[in-house]
């Protein structure tokens, strides 16, 4: 069975990101973005009330990877690596299955200049080569056709389509659900 079992948070570069461990310094810049609606169009889940809780969430994936169960990056640019513009993280973890969802979201300030793309394609390799993972999941909202244009370029394919599967704010939603598979 899979194990996550790395003792120091891995850190990952490409040309213009950093992809470091969240820390509670993050948490001004994740309740701005959870709190922007351009960012939660297509999120469907609650904002956070106040800083105290997106503090709990950041300790939540700190532990997280403590412990094992999930693995999350903020994402930075090289200029200027403290301040979280992010983030990527694998969560819903099936170890047995070896497999993980992944999600992610950006500040609009960074939309369409290729920076999820960017950190994607270095958390992916990262998730097959050194987390051994052997597929990866995708669920979104079915009218977010920037993440869905985000994933096929990826390689993700569309497994399927469940209708009114999601309750959220007194609607059922529907869900697209898109994997990749390891070719390793």
């Amino acid at each position: 069975m899979l194990k996550l079992s790395f003792t120091v948070f891995p850190k990952l570069e490409t040309d213009r990101l950093i992809l470091r461990e969240h820390t509670l310094a993050d948490a001004g810049s994740w309740f701005e973005l959870r709190h922007n609606p351009e960012v939660m169009r297509y999120i469907d889940r609650h904002s956070p009330k106040d800083i105290a809780e997106v503090e709990d969430y950041i300790e939540g994936l700190i532990a997280g990877f403590e412990q094992g169960e999930s693995m999350g990056w903020a994402i930075a640019l090289k200029e200027n690596p403290a301040q979280m513009i992010g983030n990527v993280v694998f969560w819903r973890m099936d170890f047995p299955n070896y497999r993980a969802e992944i999600g992610y979201l950006i500040a609009p300030a960074h939309w369409r200049k290729g920076l999820v793309s960017e950190a994607l394609t270095a958390v992916i390799t990262f998730a097959f080569e050194e987390m051994r993972l052997h597929s990866i999941e995708a669920n979104i909202n079915p009218q977010n056709e920037a993440s869905r244009r985000l994933l096929l370029k990826h390689g993700f394919v569309k497994e399927a389509y469940f209708k009114e599967d999601y309750y959220f704010n007194g609607k059922f939603l529907d869900s697209e659900i898109y994997s990749l598979i390891s070719n390793l």
